[in-house]
């Protein structure tokens, strides 16, 4: 055993260290580094913690496990017990290493960011507080993170600086988002899975931005079905739910992603608000022949119908309108134009027999 700077570094039982729970979930390809330690040994010993946690050298655990080794030289760190310090040492140790895939850096991101907004919480409390408060003194993980502010901004941007280098979280933000749907119970499975098909893609190559745009329409896709099975929702909003999520489901596959999230979050929008306001009067479906006479307005009321209906086609979407109204609603619609259409054919025998009427004394003068 010898002891040096910061550590003391002895020989340890491999089967001795515990690895726990890792950001780097995949150690890549170790033949190089296996044949590279059979030629040279182990340039660089293990990091572990007094309780013989690894901290540092996955890999390198990961090719002396295959190649059978039962004892190795180890560097024992005493100064990094707490959550954040070895957080910080695994991601200096990646670093330099292989480099983490993009799903194990938004993993190490999200507990990064964690951890340090409950820093950021310790340390406000402390000046809060002041020595002598409830939360004064010494606090712990607070004395081994770099000054920062609280603010949730400046916290995911050191955040992805200190795991990528540069202080840009939005991707990472992405695929931490397709991270929490892959993994909460009360999405629907289609939606679990489909995060977790995205994510995998991610891990090869594909690019996050339209990962995130189509898990987007996914999660409102299934939004409007949930509220479309509802039984306590509103019967207008049920109907309109179902058949925008039918409509979505039924676009071409070949849709620009940004085209479909669009289309989704928006059908998703008017829904919602559709549900809010007040449900509007239905429509009058045409009277019954047995019932009343139903009274008669003057032509000067007919003039002031018809002169505020004029072009109302053009003010309203076709497709709105099918999505919006319920079967009874369309129904309603359908009899007034089929009405509308007879009445408009009477009006229009009528003026040609009143023509013709007229023009008949005319040519007998001629």
């Amino acid at each position: 055993m010898s002891e040096r700077g910061g550590f003391i570094e002895l020989e340890r039982t491999v089967e001795s260290i515990t690895v726990g729970v890792r950001h780097r979930t995949e150690y890549g390809d170790l033949a190089l580094l296996i044949a590279s330690i059979e030629r040279d040994g182990l340039l660089q010993p293990i990091t572990i913690t007094p309780d013989g946690m690894l901290v540092c050298g996955a890999r390198r655990l990961a090719a002396i496990t295959q190649l059978g080794w039962r004892t190795v030289n180890v560097w024992v760190r005493s100064g990094i017990t707490d959550r954040l310090g070895a957080l910080l040492a695994e991601q200096d140790d990646n670093v330099l290493h292989k480099p983490l895939t993009p799903t194990e850096q938004a993993t190490l991101y999200r507990e990064l960011k964690d951890i340090m907004a409950e820093d950021a919480a310790q340390r406000q409390a402390a000046t809060q507080f002041g020595p002598g408060g409830k939360h004064g003194g010494e606090s712990g993980d607070a004395n081994l993170a770099s000054p920062y502010t609280g603010e949730a901004g400046a916290s995911r941007a050191q955040a992805a600086r200190m795991v990528t280098g540069r202080a840009s979280y939005t991707t990472l933000e992405r695929i931490a988002h397709l991270q929490t749907l892959a993994e909460d119970p009360e999405q629907t499975e289609e939606v679990r899975q489909r995060a977790r098909e995205e994510l995998a893609a991610i891990e090869t190559g594909s690019p996050v931005y339209p990962a995130f745009q189509r898990i987007n329409a996914q999660t409102s896709i299934a939004e409007l079905e949930r509220i479309a099975n509802d039984a306590d929702a509103d019967e207008v909003a049920r109907h309109h739910a179902s058949v925008a999520a039918d409509h979505i489901r039924q676009t071409p596959a070949d849709m620009k992603t940004a085209e479909l999230e669009r289309l989704a979050t928006e059908a998703l929008r008017r829904v919602k608000e559709q549900a809010k306001t007040k449900k509007p009067r239905p429509l009058r479906p045409a009277p019954e022949q047995d019932d009343q006479p139903v009274p008669q307005f003057p032509v000067r009321a007919f003039r002031v119908l018809w002169s505020e209906m004029a072009n109302w086609w053009l003010h309203y979407d076709p497709a709105d309108i099918a999505h919006a109204l319920t079967d009874d609603e369309h129904a309603a619609f359908q009899e007034t134009i089929t009405g509308t259409n007879d009445f408009a054919r009477q009006v229009a025998e009528h003026r040609a027999t009143a023509n013709t009427a007229q023009d008949a004394p005319a040519k007998a003068t001629a």
